[in-house]
């Protein structure tokens, strides 16, 4: 699956059997979104949304209406160990939950804030940004928690301990993206085009959309060569490593994310 590193599609099954019982409860009825690599990350992969064909009869799957034809997706839900194994069997190396549960999907369980640096820009950018969110969010009572996003980037996730539609919780979200980037121009950008880009961190906020998924904690990636992994860090973790400017602190392969999940 990663030739770089000769990690294989065996290897990939282990670490999701290994991480299992830390993934599953952020997975539990959530619809998902796969992402295949049937030829490893050095070939073609694809995005799957409708359950296939051959899926078993034992996966559970919960049907969405599209928004624009009249049919619906039948997305599989990933609650339990076998139907794990069987998604990481079908190479789908990354696993994107929505940010709400079956049958209420319509409303999300969390605010998420992508933070995605820019060419000239890295993850220790993102430490930057992600702590001016962190304090932002506190003024406002607000908890937020951090993942590193296995590439450049960094995950800003927000409990909603409310009942809150994607009406309020994207408006929310750009709204705190425009204040900051108007406060940090230099740093931040909350819009889309690339060429704005340079240099800068895009505080992507538009992952709160309904038909939308953001991949889970614990996932693995298909960034670079190596098989990085979506992990929570500590704000004591992200802060050190921004200031000791030690961007390998926040990159974590299998094995070390099984042994920091256990430890835990």
């Amino acid at each position: 699956m990663y030739p770089e590193t000769g990690f294989t599609k065996g290897q990939v099954v282990e670490y999701y059997t290994g991480i299992a019982r830390y993934i599953l409860p952020y997975l539990k009825d959530r619809p998902i979104t796969l992402k295949r690599f049937p030829d490893g990350i050095g070939g073609q992969h694809f995005y799957e949304k409708n359950a296939p064909s051959f899926t078993p009869r034992w996966i559970k799957t919960f049907s969405i209406p599209r928004t624009s034809v009249e049919s619906v997706i039948n997305y599989i839900l990933i609650n339990d160990l076998p139907s794990l194994i069987w998604s990481a069997n079908m190479a789908n190396l990354e696993v994107h939950p929505f940010l709400a549960k079956a049958p209420h999907i319509e409303r999300p369980t969390m605010v998420v804030f992508d933070l995605d640096p820019g060419d000239g820009a890295d993850i220790l950018n993102s430490c930057e940004v992600a702590l001016l969110i962190k304090d932002l969010l506190a003024r406002l009572n607000l908890e937020c928690f951090a993942k590193v996003s296995g590439s450049k980037g960094i995950h800003l996730h927000v409990p909603l301990n409310t009942e809150v539609s994607y009406e309020a919780s994207q408006p929310f979200a750009r709204s705190v993206a425009q204040l900051l980037q108007s406060e940090h121009p230099d740093l931040i950008v909350s819009e889309m085009p690339k060429a704005k880009r340079k240099g800068k961190v895009f505080l992507d906020w538009g992952q709160n959309s309904e038909h939308k998924s953001t991949v889970a904690v614990y996932s693995l990636r298909a960034k670079g060569g190596r098989p990085y992994v979506a992990m929570p860090v500590s704000w004591e973790e992200l802060t050190r490593a921004l200031m000791k400017e030690d961007r390998s602190a926040l990159f974590f392969e299998p094995d070390a994310a099984l042994k920091r999940a256990r430890i835990s």
